[in-house]
Parts: structure tokens; sequence; C-alpha cells
């Protein structure tokens, strides 16, 4: 494994602008700007945040079985969408725990998985075993490709004069293949922040540009990985790392939701059949504290005064100013309301199961 950083195309930018620049996911990425989190993640509540996200990756699947390969890899139903339309789903391994989450794009010809930075290259050879079966080619388009998501309730309004494509018409989860500021993108309206906004796929040589002509505007918030952390967070949105990886399956990392297992056969179908049958004994849950107790990943936790793993996610909630995070309890305790204990500095402190999202005003809600 290098441990060189790549540098995403905007790169000069974030450090002209006086960011703080972090190693996250083998890249060097700013996590806040001089204005800080908290004002970055009031932004994009109230008015448009742009964040840099281009070190996520990008497969692209084609031939004439890139939907069923999609749909065996994948947990989500890729049959069930349209062309121009967008899901989130679950990478399984054979024993049915979490490789990666992705988000899954069909297009009249081919099929576009986008999966999380840290695991592009695991994720890339754990589903390429499977192309010749279905006789699929799978590109990895990665380091071509620049990301920024453009997120608020202001984004459609501060977008659509730099594209001739009517945003009113791409709905939710959808997407369309046009132009921005001149340059060809794909414009999806989804994002990780609840709010209404649009992540534009872009190539590397148009990034620079774009991001320019956008910020020319004079109404967006440059927003790094700590307010993008939590925003999606007050949502309840997972944290692959965090919330869920390869210890747990999607039963119990409450994503059932994305796992169709009437669509046929995929990776890791078995397994969730008889975890369904049997029932989980674990659950992923939301919870709020009282005061100003700052729950952080990797406290531990408590129920009923025996462990119960650790804080997964946590942060005071700029919007709420309330401490929330996540956690996995037994499924005794999984219940809106339960009371169990977080470890902070040595001293057990009371917190409450609350059901995810936190924040309920949200643009997408």
């Amino acid at each position: 494994m290098s441990d060189i950083l790549k540098r995403t195309p905007l790169h000069d930018i974030h450090v002209a602008l006086g960011a703080k620049m972090v190693p996250f996911a083998g890249y060097e990425m700013p996590v806040q700007y001089p204005t800080g989190i908290t004002a970055e993640h009031n932004a994009v509540r109230a008015g448009c945040g742009i964040f840099d996200v281009s070190h996520m990756g990008e497969f692209w699947i084609t031939g004439e079985r890139a939907v069923d390969f999609v749909n065996f890899v994948t947990t989500n139903n890729v049959a069930a969408l349209d062309v121009g339309q967008v899901h989130y789903s679950t990478i399984l391994n054979d024993g049915g725990t979490i490789e990666d989450d992705c988000l899954v794009y069909r297009f009249p010809d081919r099929v576009m998985m986008v999966v999380n930075a840290s695991n592009a290259p695991k994720d890339y050879a754990h589903i390429a075993r499977h192309a010749d079966k279905f006789g699929v080619q799978i590109h990895d388009a990665t380091d071509e490709m620049t990301l920024l998501a453009v997120q608020g309730p202001k984004t459609a309004s501060i977008l659509q004069p730099f594209t001739e494509t009517d945003l009113s018409t791409i709905g939710y989860y959808h997407f369309a293949e046009g132009s921005v500021a001149g340059q060809p993108a794909i414009i999806s309206r989804t994002g990780y922040t609840g709010e209404d906004g649009f992540e534009l796929y872009i190539a590397n040589e148009v990034a620079k540009p774009i991001w320019e002509a956008l910020m020319a505007t004079g109404q967006i918030t440059p927003a790094g990985l700590g307010s993008r952390d939590s925003l999606r967070l007050e949502m309840g949105m997972a944290l692959y790392g965090n919330d869920i990886d390869d210890t747990v399956t999607p039963l119990e990392a409450n994503l059932a939701w994305l796992v169709k297992l009437g669509k046929g056969d995929f990776v890791g179908r078995d397994v969730l059949v008889k975890q369904k049958e049997q029932g989980v004994t674990r659950r992923l849950v939301g919870f709020t504290m009282a005061d100003r107790n700052f729950p952080r990943h990797g406290y531990p936790v408590f129920y009923e005064g025996a462990p119960s793993g650790a804080v997964c996610s946590g942060t005071m909630s700029p919007t709420l100013g309330i401490p929330i995070g996540t956690a996995y309890l037994p499924v005794a305790g999984a219940k809106e309301g339960t009371s169990f204990e977080v470890e902070i500095r040595g001293k057990r402190v009371p917190a409450t199961v609350t059901k995810p999202p936190f924040y309920k005003e949200a643009s997408h809600l």
C-alpha cells in the first residue's frame, strides 16, 4: 500500500482557500475551510454548499447483461430501476456481511456503480470475479472523474443558469446527462446531506472551470469532510467503516429495505434468508444524550450493565444542539425510548434510543 496520498484535481484550489487538508481514504482531502465546520454545515442546511468528493470510486459496467450482473453483486433490485434512475444498495460477501455500500445508476446501455474511496480497489476485485459469468466488462473510472456535491435548499436555483437541462424535471434519485458551465456532466439529484442538491460527475480536466464558475456566484460555501459527516449523521445516514462494515449484515444495520430477497440469486443471499428466519440478535440504533456530552466513535457502550460494543458515529449536532450518535444494541434494547449507557472519560453516561433521522426538517424528508 503506497503511503503517497492522491490528490483531487481541485487540490490547489482547496489549499488556496485555506482548507485544512487531512489524509482520508488514501487522498489528501479538505476537512474544513477557515469558516469552520459549523458554518459550512449551516450553509448547506439553509443555503448551498459545495463538496469535492472526487475520492469516490466509479465503475462502469457494460455488456448485454450489465443489469443482471449488478443485480447479482448487489442487494437491491437493479432490474426495477428505470433508465435515468439511481438507487442506494449494498455489496455483500459470501458471508452476507457488507463489503461496501454504493449507488447504482441505470443508463440506457450501461450501469454505473459509485463506491467508497477506501474500498474501491477491494470492491473492484470482489465484483470482477463474477464478470466472466455474465459476459460484462468493468471499467474503473475512479481516477478519471471528478465528483462535486452541490447541496442545500437553494442549489437548484443557483445551478439552473449554468445548464440547459431543466433541473425541475430531475426527480430525487434520478439523473440526466447534460452540461454544466458548458462542460459535459452527469447531473444527479442525490447527496449525503438530506437536503436538495445535485452531484455532478465530470471529467477531471473540466473540474476547475466548473468549480470556479459556480463559486463566482458568491452564493455557494465550500464545505469539507467535517460538515459532510455531521450533516449525514443528523439524517441517520450510514458511514462505511463506522456504522457498517464487513462484520455486520444489512438486516442488523437497519438496511433491510435495500435487500430484495425476491429478485433472484445474489451474493450473500442464502445467509440473509437464514438470518431473516432466525431473527437478528443486534440492531443499529440512533441515540441522543442529555447535557453537553460528546459521544465519539469508539466510546464503550453498555446495555443493562453489559458491554454492547462501541459508539459507531457520534457528534454534537450543529443544527439541533444536542449530542447524537449510533450504536449496536441487543434487539431487546433496540426500541425507541430505551435507556443505555455510553462511557465517556471513564464515566458511564445515560443515552436514549432515538429513531433517525434526528433532524426532521430537511428538504428531502
